[in-house]
Formats: structure tokens, sequence, C-alpha cells
């Protein structure tokens, strides 16, 4: 083998080795000559499918000869992993296509349904708005809190939204109608802060819903019976976010510094998570994005399965993704990665943030981690080790919200700046520069078709942006 070729080996992101053997490749081989490769050696005879190339957890994004040049071993043969990514690529969005006008307070919350079809938007005046993203116009104004929405979340099928005030209040909206479904659903004693509802591949009825409260508990409620079945009473301060994760835990974060794993089907806690030196402020899971969307394809094949079973292909969907893995973002500036299904020993603690980690994002592959600080930066880890990646900096004040595009391509951030920034994630760095808010900028979210963002703030607009 000389200087200027390299034996290679390429391997599944499951580990399965990829027919073919070792092969010689010069180290000039670029990222598209590789997946002609691979392509060939898995015979795929019709569309290619597109696959990211990491050696040691590092994705290769030019030619063979900058993993060779950065390799920690000088192991001779170069193994790849091969991660098949979106076939659909999303553009990214760079100007305004809509001022969606009518909140009289601050929107605090966006979120748009599974399918990218409906946004809802909760705001300081007391209501949940539900929007038309297509003709960009109000379909439903939802009245009935008494106090600031001050959370959101869709079913993962897609017909019902749930929300939540500062009073404690829980409603549950329909989402063609926009009528309050069922009866108010009341029993924390302070205001709620973060919904979820439990996964579409173990509840196609999508009848359970978590809520986290500023009082320490949580409720598991019956949206149907408009009723609680179990309350978790462990934190000893204020619960500031929930995850449902897919095999049946319930993951919540606090003030009181822990994490805490709880099993959904009976409320037994199963493990306390403790490495955190201040409130934990926020939650990720790998499997966020495809708990999301449930059933809903975004890639529909042209000769569709009659026979298509919407529970198992969200269970599928999940099953891909493999392992869960949780992150969590604290006001002690790291953010610590865990696998809390099998231990509670973290595996990384990502540092480098100079002040409180606000919010943290998966990809949606599960490959790379985003968190938004108020040191007014963005770092990007990666969704395997927690390994620093980069540090995505332009905005001029702190940064409250991301969202990832579908195909994990590109990230968007709202700031106290007043401006959304979209980030180019195959080169850390910025792809678009969205002002046209005129304050702070509190929620942003990417449709999860990838075709808009949607953002709100301060300036009780909720606007919508494209290509």
């Amino acid at each position: 083998m000389s200087a200027v070729q390299i034996l290679v080996k390429f391997k599944s992101d499951n580990g399965e080795p990829i027919p073919g053997g070792l092969i010689d490749l010069p180290v000039k081989a670029t990222v598209n000559d590789l997946q002609a490769i691979v392509n060939a050696l898995l015979q795929q005879s019709e569309e290619p499918v597109p696959f990211a190339f990491y050696v040691d957890n590092n994705q290769i994004f030019n030619n063979l000869q900058e993993c060779v040049r950065n390799r920690e071993s000088d192991e001779r043969i170069l193994e790849i992993v091969c991660q098949p990514e979106a076939l659909f690529k999303v553009r990214t969005v760079t100007r305004c296509t809509g001022s969606l006008e009518g909140h009289r307070e601050a929107v605090v919350s966006v979120s748009f349904s599974p399918n990218g079809e409906t946004l809802a938007s909760g705001s300081g005046d007391t209501t949940v708005r539900l929007w038309d993203v297509y003709t960009q116009t109000p379909k439903h104004t939802c009245q009935g809190h008494k106090h600031w929405v001050l959370c959101l979340s869709w079913s993962p099928c897609g017909t019902k939204v749930a929300s939540a005030c500062k009073n404690g209040r829980i409603m549950l909206w329909d989402a063609d109608t926009g009528k309050q479904m069922g009866k108010d659903m009341v029993g924390h004693k302070m205001w709620v802060t973060s919904l979820a509802w439990e996964p579409y591949h173990q509840n196609d009825q999508c009848r359970k819903l978590v809520s986290a409260s500023k009082d320490g508990d949580l409720r598991i409620w019956d949206v149907v019976m408009s009723k609680t079945l179990l309350i978790l009473s462990s934190h000893t301060q204020s619960v500031t976010c929930v995850r449902w994760g897919g095999r049946g835990l319930i993951y919540s974060s606090s003030q009181d510094r822990t994490i805490k794993v709880w099993r959904a089907e009976d409320g037994v806690l199963c493990r306390t998570l403790q490495k955190h030196a201040h409130w934990v402020n926020s939650l990720a899971l790998n499997v966020d994005y495809v708990l999301r969307v449930g059933s809903f394809r975004i890639k529909k094949n042209k000769n569709e399965d009659d026979n298509f079973n919407p529970k198992s292909y969200a269970k599928e969907q999940y099953e891909k993704v493999g392992e869960e893995k949780l992150v969590s973002a604290s006001d002690d500036y790291t953010l610590i990665m865990w696998k809390p299904e099998h231990s509670k020993e973290p595996i990384a603690q990502l540092v480098g943030h100079q002040q409180l980690v606000n919010d943290v994002k998966f990809s949606p592959n599960g490959k790379i981690i985003a968190s938004a600080s108020f040191d007014k930066s963005i770092k990007v880890w990666c969704g395997e080790t927690g390994k620093y990646i980069a540090s995505l900096r332009g905005h001029v004040q702190r940064v409250y919200s991301i969202a990832w595009s579908a195909d994990s391509r590109l990230l968007v951030s709202g700031s106290a700046d007043s401006t959304l920034k979209v980030w180019d994630m195959r080169k850390n760095q910025l792809c678009s520069d969205l002002p046209g808010h005129g304050d702070e900028v509190y929620a942003v979210d990417w449709a999860p078709d990838g075709i808009r963002v949607a953002s709100g703030g301060k300036d009780k607009i909720v606007r919508l942006w494209q290509n």
C-alpha cells in the first residue's frame, strides 16, 4: 500500500460489514466516489441512497485524505461507517413569507403539526391559535385559558393539540374544529412547564399525556376522560422539562438538579440521575423527531401500499434509531449525555458554554447535538460520544430556542437580538440571517416536512419563513 492508496473496509451504521471486503482506494477519493462505491456494493439498482461517511465518529466532508491526516490510530485499514441520509433535501429558509397577526401579547410557543400542515401558537393573551400554513391565515382561535399559555404539544396522530397555562390548567383542542375536547385537566397547583404525549407506536389512540409543573409533580392524564391517572412525586423543586421515551420510560428534569427516570405504566421511579451542579433546564432524546412525527411519512412511495399500518411504521422508524440516549442542559453551563435505560452514570459531560444552557436538541438522525446558551452561542457536539465539534457564533444576544430541519443538515436559532439565523450543519457556518421581528424571538420550530420555519416572540407576531 503506497502513501497515495489506503485499504478501506465499509460498515453499516449498525456495525455490519458491507459486502466487498477490503478495497484499495486512492486517498484522494471524494465523498462522491464513496457514494458510488457503496451504492454499487449494495446493488442499489433504483434511486441511489445518499450516505454520510464517518471515521472514528468524525464525518468525512471532502476526501479520504482529511481523515487519514486527523486519525489518532496508525491502523493500516480505514474503517468507514456508512450512515444512510434523508432521501429528501431541505432547502434553507431565506425570507419571511408571512406575518400572522392576531395575538395581543407575546408569543411564547410555536409548534407545527406532525404533517407540517397546521401551526399552533400559544401566547400571553391566554389563547392558542391554529394557522393554515398554505394560505397563511388563521383557522381557529382556541379560547378558555385564564392565564398565559406557556406550552403546547401536538398529539403524534396530529388530530389534537394540548396546551397548558400559568395557572396549571391543561386544555385539549380538536385541530380540525378548534373546539375544546373533553374538560379542563386540573390538578397542578402551579404553572405547567412542559407536556409530552405517549408515543404513537405504543398507543395509536393518543390517549395519554404527561405534564410537568412548577409544583414539583408530574401527572399522567387520560385525555378522553380528562382525569389524572398517576401523579409522579419525587422532585423537590420545579420540574422544568418532560420527555416520554419509546420504551415505556418518562424522563423529567428539575430545578432540584436531578433528572428522574419513571416507568410510565405504573409511575414507579426507576432511577435518579445526579451530576449537575445547578438547575436542569431542558432535555432531548435522540428519538424526539421520530416520536414527534409518529406515522407520518415525508417522502411517500410512488406505488404506495394499501396495507400501510401506521402503528407498525411508527415502531419501525423508532427502532431504526437504536438505543435511547438523553442529553440534559443546565444552569451550571454544561450538558450531560446519558443512556438512562441502563445506567445512572453519564456517558459524557459536554463543557464549553460560558453561560446557562437554555435549549438542547438532537438532530433527527441522532448523530449531532446542538445546544443554545445565554452566552450568545450555539455549540455542536457528537451525538454518539458527546465530543465537541464546533461553536456557531453570530447572535449578539442570548439564544433562546433552536430547531433542526428534518434532514439534519440545517439548524435554525431564535435570539433576544430579534433575529433568526439558519446554520449549515455540514460546514458549521451561517447560512441565512433572518431579521424581521421587532423584538426578542422566544420560540422557533421547523416543520417536520422541512418546507417552512415558524417563529414567535415579544412583538406578538407569528412569522413564517421559506426558501
